[in-house]
């Protein structure tokens, strides 16, 4: 057996994510997520996670498919909500594009993987 009384004075070390334990939806409340999944060889997938509810995702991804030159759909998560997949490495056109048509604000973007 241990001696726990000689611990008992030892503070337990700084856990930075100890905040962070609630509700993750408040954290990230507003911001959205455009992240790069990588497929098989050089084959990729932009998703975009995080946008308003009040916006047409159908509307807006047949702009970004057009802009872009690329295919996308809407996929619904059961965790994430509604995201948006675009073909290939899109995340900066995707920012500038939001940014541009003041969809959201580019302090409000925040863009994974770069």
């Amino acid at each position: 057996m241990t001696d726990n009384s000689a611990l008992a004075g030892v503070s337990a070390p700084f856990d930075p994510f100890a905040d962070a334990d609630g509700d993750d939806a408040v954290v990230t409340k507003g911001i959205v997520h455009i992240r790069l999944q990588q497929r098989n060889g050089r084959k990729s997938l932009t998703t975009i996670q995080g946008l308003d509810d009040k916006l047409d995702l159908a509307k807006l991804t047949k702009a970004f498919k057009k802009e872009f030159c690329c295919n996308g759909c809407v996929v619904d998560n059961k965790e994430l909500g509604k995201v948006i997949q675009l073909q290939g490495d899109q995340r900066e056109k995707v920012k500038s594009f939001l940014t541009e048509e003041d969809i959201a604000a580019s302090r409000m973007i925040k863009v994974h993987g770069i």
